[in-house]
């Protein structure tokens, strides 16, 4: 009886794992969080986590376009021009387009893509990097976002909120302790980029 072996099953977890990984060597390449403080322009953060996930689903787990649009509540031709980017285009035109409040998913896609391919091909030296991206979130107080996702690599998902909490201990972004404020979270925390926009929105509340 022959043996079938087709595309290996992509764990939940690892397709979190990589898209962190991805997201980091993105913003590494964009010049690291003070490049987005400088521009007080924080909603790239946001923007590259979808695009890393789209990119590592799309070639990591094989994910449709439909697919990748429900899971990151993404529009089908957000996710289509995120993974239809031209990298070296990007790159040419990225300074100007830093200064934009809302990133276009093409760029963000485009980092994305060229931040997976130095992944892939070995360069993903980001020891030094998330030093100094820990360092700059404390001192500078914005760059939480990059932060949390330090601190919560090597998670699995869906977390238990205390388990995040654990990780985010001594945290404090406007006054407000982003433990407690995960510990509010009603059930298990899907991925990363829930968290995000769950830490986004209650840190917006008065």
């Amino acid at each position: 009886m022959p043996v079938i072996i087709g595309p290996q099953e992509i764990k939940e977890f690892d397709v979190d794992a990589m898209a962190i990984r991805v997201f980091l060597k993105a913003l590494e390449i964009i010049g690291g969080p003070r490049k987005l403080i400088e521009y007080r322009n924080l909603t790239w953060i946001t923007s590259l986590m979808e695009a890393s996930y789209a990119i590592v689903l799309a070639e990591e787990a094989f994910k449709t376009e439909d697919d990748i649009a429900e899971f990151l509540g993404l529009t089908r031709q957000t996710v289509r021009n995120i993974l239809r980017a031209e990298p070296e285009l990007v790159l040419k035109k990225l300074e100007g387009e830093l200064q934009e409040k809302t990133p276009r998913a093409h760029t963000a896609g485009g980092l994305a893509k060229l931040a997976y391919k130095e992944i892939k091909e070995g360069r993903d030296a980001l020891v030094f990097f998330s030093a100094v991206l820990q360092e700059s979130a404390k001192v500078l107080g914005v760059g939480w976002p990059a932060e949390v996702l330090v601190r919560i690599k090597g998670l699995s998902w869906p977390a238990d909120p205390e388990e995040v909490a654990e990780r985010l201990a001594g945290l404090v972004v406007d006054g407000k302790a982003l433990d407690n404020i995960v510990r509010e979270h009603e059930g298990p925390i899907d991925h990363p980029r829930v968290l995000l926009h769950y830490l986004a929105q209650k840190l917006k509340e008065a």
